[in-house]
């Protein structure tokens, strides 16, 4: 009867030690007043290993809390187990056993401290609190400490409740204040220097202020800087620049901005042995937020898979899709987050006009809820009536990328004298590259009038 009176206490309150089972009920109290506080139900705090998942759902680290819950139900099966076979035991036999009892505990024991600190850091976040709270969190006696400060404190509010960030689901739509903003590229140079070698310009001064709902063509000839002036935009190979993308520096915020920027290259990145759901899904897990629940990523999965026409093919295998079915696969994962800033190189490489016309009457829509798309593409004309805007970027006679023009798309056809974009790449291009050369005498004209 003692046994199992001792597995009870242990199982509910962690313990069976009255001091210690004391710290528990406080504990749970603690986790009651902050649950209270972030809009959830005060008795959640009292199921055990269910009150550390919710625990962690308030503080925005539900993901965390499933494995924190898990840990926290081993390690007390562990005990109770533990206690149960040591007072069953011989002397021997406990010398046996112990050192297994052991080892599990001291394993748990780390992960519960790491799990900890993954949950009580979305506090210090929600509650904007200095770190050094983390302390009181990770000590078995002093932990209530923070939960009832915060908890019962009118001085510390969550900057979010369970209530309001539970409905906040990915969505197509754009907040209508980040649609004033846009993207401002203030670009002096792009350099490389090698060994023992003069420093080579590969761009320069190349000033544009692109707005939120505007497809833009980015055009030029080969080697006039296309690609190096995107990847310069979204930070991949920064440049001696400033790149704001909604009044945030790309450069500086790197680490924020990376999944604001979505960036679709020419070549498939996808598993061929995957079906499209899971490509989408198993994307879906790193590039949402931690706290994203299963249901809001299987929601913003379908979603999307509705947006770019993948719905019908979602169970087959990747090997199996269209070359179009792999482009649209390819954007979909780069639009999971929600970028403001969608570029893409080539996307419509490989596909006939039908299917090409189809991918950008996509874009077309992504830009309409309120983006930016950036598109290089060598068959600019079959869709250009698609687009709003287009940079051209050329060689100057130092084979320098510079900026030709940059306006929309009647005006570029008024600046150059030509209707077609094939025709005002050809007019830009080198003439040892088959073009009329006249490269220096647009990027002189665009920089007279602006």
């Amino acid at each position: 009867m003692n046994n199992l009176l001792r597995a009870l206490l242990i199982l509910y309150f962690d313990s069976d030690n009255i001091f210690l089972i004391i710290c528990q009920i406080l504990y749970m109290l603690s986790v009651s007043a902050l649950l209270v506080k972030a809009g959830s139900k005060w008795w959640h705090a009292l199921i055990p290993w269910y009150r550390e998942y919710e625990l962690a759902r308030a503080g925005k680290r539900e993901s965390e809390g499933r494995k924190y819950a898990l840990i926290c139900f081993f390690s007390t099966i562990s005990r109770i187990i533990g206690s149960v076979v040591i007072s069953i035991s011989t002397n021997s036999e406990i010398l046996t056993v112990a050192p297994i009892f052991v080892i599990v505990q001291v394993a748990l024991s780390i992960a519960y401290i790491i799990y900890t600190i993954k949950v009580y850091s979305g506090y210090i976040e929600l509650y904007g609190v200095k770190k050094r709270w983390l302390i009181l969190c990770l000590i078995y006696l002093t932990r209530m400490i923070p939960g009832l400060v915060w908890g019962l404190s009118s001085k510390y509010q969550p900057k979010e409740r369970i209530d309001e960030f539970d409905k906040a689901e990915p969505s197509l739509v754009v907040p209508p204040s980040s649609m004033q903003k846009g993207l401002d590229v203030k670009l002096e140079e792009r350099v490389v220097k090698g060994f023992l070698k003069e420093t080579q310009y590969l761009l320069k001064d190349i000033n544009v202020e692109i707005p939120k709902g505007h497809m833009v063509l980015l055009l030029g000839g080969s080697g006039a800087g296309k690609t190096t002036f995107i990847n310069a935009v979204n930070g991949y190979e920064k440049a001696n620049a400033t790149v704001t993308l909604d009044n945030k520096d790309i450069y500086t915020e790197y680490k924020k901005m990376i999944y604001e920027v979505g960036f679709v290259p020419q070549s498939k990145t996808m598993r061929d042995d995957d079906t499209v759901i899971n490509t989408l899904t198993d994307a879906a897990e790193i590039r949402l937020p931690k706290d994203t629940t299963k249901e809001q990523i299987n929601a913003r999965v379908n979603e999307v898979m509705d947006i770019f026409g993948l719905l019908p093919v979602k169970n087959n295998m990747v090997k199996k899709l269209s070359g179009g079915q792999v482009k649209r696969l390819s954007i979909s994962i780069e639009f999971l987050s929600n970028p403001s800033l969608f570029i893409l190189d080539e996307p419509d490489s490989g596909l006939d006009g039908v299917m090409a016309r189809e991918l950008f009457e996509k874009l077309r829509i992504v830009a309409d809820s309120g983006r930016i798309v950036m598109v290089i593409t060598h068959s600019p004309d079959r869709v250009i009536d698609l687009f709003d805007d287009v940079i051209v970027l050329a060689k100057d006679s130092s084979r320098t990328g510079r900026l030709a023009f940059y306006g929309n798309i009647d005006e570029a056809r008024a600046f150059f004298g030509k209707d077609k974009m094939e025709e005002i790449v050809k007019s830009i291009n080198q003439i040892e590259e088959g073009g009329d050369g006249l490269a220096d005498e647009y990027i002189a004209k665009y920089a007279e009038v602006h």
